[in-house]
């Protein structure tokens, strides 16, 4: 059984792409393509002899640009998205408790988890869970745009993600201190931002953060909108 995901790296904004396989090792799933490497997760499918069933977007990025639409025309496969990020092009809006179904009997759990925006998802799938932006090794994503809420991203970590089993393996959208992968449990009882924190407390930490605005958000989120294709196509 196949329960590792093959996990990618953009180097220039830190994002993690992830390939889900499913039991036959036929068919699977890619969540959160970046587009200057459609061609290189491209190149992964082929050589394992998969077929793309879904591409999966856990929120409207704003610090890069994704592949789904190009990898969604190449391959056939659907688009997946939060029903909360605008996204409307894709063939799939998800909402909270949604199953993806892929492969023979694959099946991928929706958890609509805000703050970082207002429409961020996580998706669970055999004992993993990967958060995009919402839950990162030792930290989390910020707040302070796109309807970000730090009050709504705490009740998703606390309410939704540290109520997994601790021995999920979190798989996180951004890393900067090359770190991979971690556990909900060692979340819990580590993270700097959450661990053991008043929702008053984180609420004041992320908002004495005074982070600067990231560089491709206006070009990025309106292209994330519309599947990393340009307006028209």
């Amino acid at each position: 059984m196949n329960v590792n995901p093959l996990q990618l790296f953009d180097a220039e904004s830190s994002t993690f792409t992830y390939i889900l396989v499913a039991d036959d090792d036929k068919s699977a799933v890619i969540i959160d393509p970046v587009e200057r490497h459609w061609e290189r997760d491209l190149a992964h499918l082929h050589r394992l002899g998969l077929t793309l069933a879904f591409v999966l977007e856990t929120h409207a990025h704003a610090d890069h640009v994704t592949s789904a639409g190009k990898l969604r025309e190449v391959t056939g496969a659907q688009a997946a998205v939060p029903s909360g990020c605008g996204i409307t092009p894709a063939e799939v809006q998800l909402d909270d408790g949604d199953i993806i179904c892929f492969g023979p009997d694959e099946q991928i759990e929706v958890l609509h988890t805000p703050g970082h925006t207002a429409g961020s998802v996580s998706y669970v799938w055999r004992g993993n869970v990967f958060t995009g932006d919402t839950l990162l090794i030792d930290g989390c994503g910020r707040t302070d745009f796109q309807s970000g809420s730090s009050a709504a991203l705490f009740d998703s970590v606390v309410g939704k993600l540290f109520a997994l089993p601790d021995a999920t393996r979190m798989w996180p959208g951004h890393d900067y201190k090359g770190q991979s992968v971690s556990t909900i449990g060692w979340e819990k009882r580590h993270n700097a931002r959450l661990a053991n924190r008043s929702k008053e407390d984180f609420g004041a930490l992320m908002a004495a953060l005074d982070l600067p605005k990231p560089k491709l958000i206006d070009i990025a989120v309106p292209a994330n909108q519309n599947l990393g294709l340009p307006h028209g196509a």
